[in-house]
């Protein structure tokens, strides 16, 4: 069945219940990053009294003596300071496996201004949040990647105000993600805080993209907050010499669609419209880029043709600098050095990654997928669980819904077979359906084998767009020779990306290609998967695992891991392994924009060959043998690249 997936008005839904600002780095905004000061609290004795009952007079209060025989016990003024955004673990040595509550505090001054609100918004702490101002509490948060924001308007006063959150960065059984997981539990205000001052009546949300039906056609919507009444709204993308004007209806709301003549987004034109949305109140610019993805059979389309997804996954952590990514540079890296590696595709995993990593994908033309933290074995049958997923999946699609490079939401990695969880994860794939009908959604699973055949067969399957699936052949299971010997089955007629493959090399150590943890063993089972991916023929993209080594504490393995996942083609301190070159030769060949095969002269190698053109690779006879080099081949196949 041809399923397409387009940017539609069908996200409606989103509009109508969000709850986060959105485009917040295009709007007004006092940044409060910078130095907080903050009070490790182990005991949580900042929040609870010693019947451990919720204390009135708690930290919060940030109170000072009144007179010289007050007790207080602490002082924020004289506390230590950490930087913000930043995770706490690698900015103090002595908090680097710390898992508990640390208390951050800032002062700002603020003008209070008439016919206006305020919001504070932060982009992320992990991964229990409590926000107070001026002593109040104004709201709380639960997940460690998604944005969140409280009006505090009337919580704020002109002159010297002060903001304190509690953070509580321990893992919780019924969490997500679970107690367990393969990544460093950083702590902290990670991301960018904001102030962020809207008019009364303002532009809360809107979606802008093509139209799934029609040619040179845009349709979206707009909602306003703080209306009651209709209110004109236009719509300008100045490069395409447009502008128009659309009614609400009396709670904000408004879906318009209209002809437009713009280029195509995609990886080798990433071409981004400053697109303008203006009220008599308020105004806002954005940058987006136009384009569409479907699924044809086991085809992954991206405006019309084919495409193969070279990719790589990746984690936030930041190269060089180590700990949680956060910043604009950040991003530059690691996207850069995917590009490097010859991709077009990232997965961000295990969760959704900070919005400067977005809208640079989107700046430099790379397709993402986003994940959220439904991760290994979790509490499939909590009803509790499941709303924090359903919130984390909502809050991720809310942020980035207007940007192009998002193609995949993806909701789970390798999670057990079973029926609570089947129920659980096709209750979220409806749910990101119809927050967003317009991407595809995937998942990465894990497959079965038997007799040197390995089964894409997992359940789960039969709810997404794109089956994901990760598998270790050479690494976790059976020798590198043996990686040869494989075959692959699916009964599902979809397109398959194998999003995770790889092994743990340390840099600089060296051997023969049967050593565990050597360049040479890492390189030597990307050569064999490579090989054996080739012949997949619904294979459509690969996210091998992972394009830095990472930091996490499953790994402790002295002078070879140091509680490092050792699988990057990139080690942590930015030096390159064999394996990088070999995937990068790989991607480098794929790359073809082609239409039809002609033999250059290098020679024909005869009459009676038969050419066998899988995902891609092109093999002589009925066994499928790797073309020789000596043959130049020329293939024109309407391939995106």
């Amino acid at each position: 069945m041809r399923m397409i997936l387009l940017f539609t008005i069908a996200l409606s839904f989103i509009a109508q219940s969000q709850h986060q600002i959105i485009n917040v780095a295009n709007r007004n905004t006092i940044s409060l990053n910078g130095e907080w000061s903050i009070i490790i609290d182990p005991y949580e004795n900042g929040f609870y009294n010693y019947r451990y009952e919720e204390n009135p007079n708690g930290y919060f209060k940030n109170a000072k003596p009144k007179t010289k025989s007050d007790l207080v016990e602490y002082d924020f003024d004289k506390s230590e300071k950490l930087n913000v955004p930043g995770d706490w673990n690698t900015q103090r040595k002595d908090l680097f496996f710390y898992e508990g509550t640390v208390w951050y505090k800032k002062s700002f001054d603020y003008n209070t201004k008439p016919n206006s609100r305020l919001f504070i918004y932060f982009g992320a702490v992990n991964y229990n949040a409590i926000v107070y101002v001026n002593g109040e509490k104004i709201g709380t948060h639960t997940g460690g990647f998604t944005a969140f924001n409280f009006e505090i308007t009337s919580k704020v006063k002109s002159g010297s105000n002060f903001v304190v959150v509690k953070v509580d960065n321990k893992r919780q059984r019924d969490g997500v993600p679970t107690l367990n997981t393969d990544w460093w539990n950083y702590g902290g205000i990670t991301r960018d805080v904001n102030l962020v001052e809207v008019p009364e009546e303002f532009i809360d949300d809107y979606f802008i993209q093509l139209d799934p039906k029609k040619d040179n056609t845009i349709t979206g919507w707009i909602k306003l907050a703080g209306v009651t009444t209709a209110q004109n709204v236009k719509v300008k993308i100045p490069e395409a010499e447009i502008e128009k004007t659309f009614v609400t209806d009396n709670t904000g709301y408004c879906s318009f669609t209209f002809n437009a003549q713009v280029d195509y987004w995609s990886p080798e034109s990433p071409k981004l419209y400053d697109v303008i949305i203006e009220t008599d109140k308020d105004k806002i610019v954005d940058q987006i880029g136009f384009r569409k993805i479907e699924v044809d059979g086991t085809d992954i389309k991206l405006n019309g043709k084919s495409i193969f997804l070279r990719g790589i996954s990746m984690h936030e952590e930041s190269p060089i600098r180590g700990g949680r990514a956060y910043s604009i540079e950040d991003a530059e890296k690691l996207l850069s050095s995917a590009i490097e590696l010859g991709c077009n595709f990232v997965r961000l995993a295990h969760y959704p990654h900070n919005e400067n990593i977005i809208r640079m994908a989107d700046k430099m033309g790379m397709l993402v997928w986003s994940e959220i933290p439904v991760y290994w074995t979790i509490l499939w049958d909590n009803p509790d669980t499941y709303k924090l997923a359903s919130q984390q999946l909502s809050e991720m699609i809310n942020r980035d819904k207007n940007r192009a490079s998002v193609i995949i939401w993806s909701v789970a990695n390798e999670t057990p077979r079973g029926e609570s969880r089947l129920k659980f994860l096709t209750g979220l794939i409806t749910e990101a359906r119809n927050l967003d009908p317009t991407r595809l959604i995937s998942a990465a699973t894990e497959l079965t084998y038997k007799d040197k055949i390995i089964n894409v067969d997992d359940p789960l399957s039969e709810q997404l767009d794109v089956i994901g699936a990760n598998e270790y052949l050479g690494w976790y299971s059976h020798s590198i020779d043996e990686i040869k010997d494989f075959s692959w089955k699916t009964k599902f007629n979809k397109p398959l990306i194998i999003s995770e493959f790889g092994a743990d090399a340390k840099f600089g150590l060296h051997g023969d290609e049967q050593t565990r943890w050597t360049e040479e063993y890492q390189n030597a089972i990307y050569r064999e998967q490579i090989n054996m991916l080739c012949k997949v023929e619904f294979l459509r993209g690969m996210s091998p695992w992972i394009l830095y080594d990472f930091h996490s504490p499953r790994r402790p393995l002295p002078e070879i891991q140091d509680y490092y996942n050792r699988k990057g083609l990139i080690s942590n301190d930015g030096n390159k392994k064999q394996a990088f070159y070999t995937l990068q030769k790989f991607y480098k060949e794929k790359k073809l924009q082609l239409e039809k095969y002609a033999f250059g002269e290098g020679g024909s190698p005869g009459p009676n060959v038969t050419i066998f053109v899988v995902n891609f690779c092109f093999y002589f006879g009925s066994d499928r043998s790797p073309i020789p080099t000596i043959y130049f081949i020329k293939i024109i196949f309407l391939v995106s690249i």
